[in-house]
């Protein structure tokens, strides 16, 4: 099969092209220089950037693969969940190239392409399946961390989510209450390397809880509040690292334990984490020496394919495709709020 897949979920736009397992082409354009002067994504900006970006991110992927339109066989879009007029840029252009080639459409949901994306690794990257074990996956960005329990392949179940910030995002408000640069998650992981972990103890919420649920917005309240009480801290660039490493640290050991105790309870031996703050090297670190204590298998997401991007997409559509995924009908449309379940 030869797929072309297409992903506008939030602020990258990425088209990628597939075949039997492969990705032949992946181009990913990212918008967080224009979006970081607000300290956060804009939904219409967004969408107007997609729209100019579309077309020569597509034809980019399908030059760097070697294809032609007419050589398609099928067409693969985020339908959700994500930023409404941004879905909406990538899932219609999609339904469109379907309808001008009278080729099946597939709708994939975003979350669920990045439970799979731990098993699409090498050059060039290729789907894994073949190794695939039960698992405990962890996905984890700034709009959403949650907890699956991967039974086999395509049947999951969610066992635990976010009940107010997600991961990713606390990272980006603890940065901007320390002053660093939007996206903050990529500064701290980098500052946090010369700091000390410990020299300031934050909570770890719901750390001891039996539940498998995320809770982040008391860390990041905990923080405001040291900052106003301790501003001088602030005038100190190896007090800020320290900042950085104790809140990481924070994050880590709760994303960490949390994800290790549900595989223990589950009677899995394998754990998988995807996701945009899958690119943090203490959470990837973590996570290693944990799972090797345990004896547990380990797959983390290739860090080309941990931000939003369309070779995931493609990977899961065309799986889905063989699994026998009826085809879509080109009248559906996006569904911004779509929860895995």
């Amino acid at each position: 099969m030869l797929l072309l897949a297409i992903e506008t979920s939030c602020d990258e736009t990425s088209a990628a092209v597939v075949r039997d397992g492969v990705v032949c082409a992946s181009v990913v354009s990212s918008q967080i220089e224009m979006h970081a002067e607000y300290g956060g994504v804009v939904p219409e900006l967004a969408a107007r950037e997609h729209l100019r970006n579309f077309l020569p991110i597509a034809r980019a992927a399908m030059q760097e693969a070697g294809v032609t339109p007419a050589e398609l066989e099928a067409v693969a879009a985020t339908q959700g969940p994500g930023l409404p007029t941004a879905l909406l840029v990538g899932f219609k252009a999609g339904q469109a190239i379907a309808f001008a080639l009278r080729k099946p459409f597939i709708g994939i949901h975003h979350h669920e392409a990045h439970l799979y994306s731990p098993w699409i690794s090498g050059n060039p990257p290729r789907a894994h399946f073949e190794e695939f074990q039960p698992n405990v996956s962890l996905i984890v960005s700034g709009g959403h961390t949650m907890l699956v329990h991967v039974e086999s392949e395509l049947k999951h179940r969610v066992i635990g989510g976010t009940i107010d910030d997600a991961a990713g995002e606390c990272f980006d408000k603890a940065g901007k209450l320390m002053g660093l640069p939007y996206p903050a998650g990529p500064v701290i992981d980098r500052l946090a390397e010369l700091g000390n972990p410990k020299a300031y103890d934050f909570p770890r919420p719901l750390l001891n809880d039996t539940n498998d649920d995320f809770s982040f917005s008391g860390l990041k309240t905990s923080v405001r509040y040291f900052l106003r009480d301790h501003p001088v801290l602030l005038e100190s660039d190896q007090s800020i690292r320290d900042l950085c490493a104790s809140v990481q640290a924070a994050i880590v050991q709760v994303l960490v334990k949390k994800t290790l105790r549900a595989a223990q309870r589950l009677g899995v031996k394998c754990v998988t984490a995807s996701g945009g703050v899958t690119c943090n090297r203490n959470l990837r670190a973590e996570l290693a020496r944990a799972c090797n204590h345990n004896r547990f298998t380990l797959r983390l997401a290739d860090q080309s394919l941990c931000t939003d991007n369309a070779a995931m997409i493609g990977i899961l559509a065309e799986r889905k495709f063989f699994g026998g995924y009826e085809q879509m009908s080109l009248d559906k449309d996006i569904q911004p709020g779509w929860q895995l379940k």
